[in-house]
């Protein structure tokens, strides 16, 4: 490996990466002992509920090192991901007949396309230094990918615990390339501006920013319809809403995203009408269906049983509706007995919301 680096390495690096459509890259030591602490009381506290790998890989996850032996520096970059003829989010939260799902999962799933742009960054790198030993991540392994972002420059960790830009707010994906090529940190850490700000924890919608900077993962909408794959409790289905997918509540409120930038990724774009589509609508997908439209997305991940249990959960808590009742009527004996328990809450909650409405 090649050490005699040129001092404009990390500029050239950086235009580098803007040409490969990454907003921002900055380089970090690694070193992030200041948030084990953090990380082992948020785990010991329960707050990552059915994520159990979370505490799989012990300390892995804050040691760079202990994950790809020999690395000595992390290069974080971060991708711009808000559609612009997305951003009437208020409206379509406010329409409970339509569906709401979270702004990074409208377009393809971003994890395969950074991973390949980080690797010809990688590339790219490799080419102009010589040999050097990487490895490219993207919400993909043991990675405590916002502190290392943090600790690059790239951010503050804001008190609903995403990153925030103070030029690019936070509607932005993050990826890493792990490397033990010594190159200069960065030293432009940006100071934490939330100040007394506590927009995003009166705006959650469950309750799940429990403190400043923690998250309750168990009462997370996001948590609840993606990482959670079996009953939602009860006494969060009302406070769901019209979300099926994903919340983006905190960050709408965030004043720190007037600043943020509009996606420049057709991939981005929403697909399959997924940004104003109705409740009934997307109930109305088959399993063939659903798996053909989500293709290449996000949302995929969650299988078509949880997709029908998050949309039962919304149609629950929509306006009374014949048309509503009508078709949870239709599944009231549904075979999957996850969705049927959630269509059977929905029905009783149309049911007593009906009454009154006619």
């Amino acid at each position: 490996m090649t050490t005699a680096l040129s001092p404009n390495l990390n500029e050239q690096l950086r235009d580098w990466a803007k040409s490969a459509g990454f907003a921002d890259c900055r380089i970090s030591d690694g070193q992030l002992a200041d948030y084990e602490p953090r990380l082992d009381a948020w785990l010991e506290a329960g707050y990552h509920g059915e994520m159990d790998y979370m505490q799989r890989h012990g300390h892995m996850r804050s040691r760079p090192d202990q994950l790809l032996p020999g690395t000595l520096r992390v290069i974080s970059v971060r991708m711009d991901y808000l559609p612009g003829n997305a951003s009437g989010m208020q409206e379509n939260l406010d329409d409970n007949e339509r569906a709401y799902v979270s702004r990074y999962a409208l377009g393809r799933d971003y994890h395969k396309m950074m991973r390949m742009r980080l690797k010809r960054l990688s590339e790219k790198l490799e080419e102009h230094v010589g040999p050097m030993g990487y490895r490219v991540f993207v919400d993909s392994a043991p990675v405590l990918e916002k502190a290392l972002a943090e600790r690059a420059g790239l951010g503050w960790i804001g008190k609903h615990s995403n990153l925030i830009n103070r030029n690019g707010g936070s509607w932005f994906f993050l990826g890493e390339i792990y490397t033990d090529l010594p190159l200069e940190p960065d030293h432009t850490t940006q100071r934490n501006h939330c100040g007394e700000c506590s927009a995003c924890i009166q705006a959650c919608p469950t309750g799940a920013i429990v403190s400043p900077y923690q998250v309750d993962a168990r009462r997370c909408i996001s948590y609840l319809t993606i990482e959670l794959r079996g009953t939602i409790p009860v006494e969060f289905r009302p406070m769901m809403g019209n979300r099926i997918y994903g919340c983006d509540d905190c960050q709408m409120v965030c004043p720190w995203n007037r600043f943020s930038n509009d996606t420049t990724e057709d991939d981005f774009q929403p697909r399959s009408n997924l940004d104003r589509a109705s409740l009934l609508e997307l109930f109305n997908w088959t399993e063939d269906e659903f798996l053909r439209r989500t293709e290449g997305s996000a949302i995929r991940r969650i299988g078509y049983s949880c997709w029908l249990r998050n949309i039962a959960v919304a149609l629950g808590n929509a306006k009374p509706s014949r048309d509503v009742l009508k078709k949870l009527y239709e599944n009231a004996d549904h075979q999957d007995s996850l969705v049927k328990e959630h269509v059977l809450w929905a029905i009783e909650r149309q049911e007593k919301q009906f009454d009154g409405a006619f």
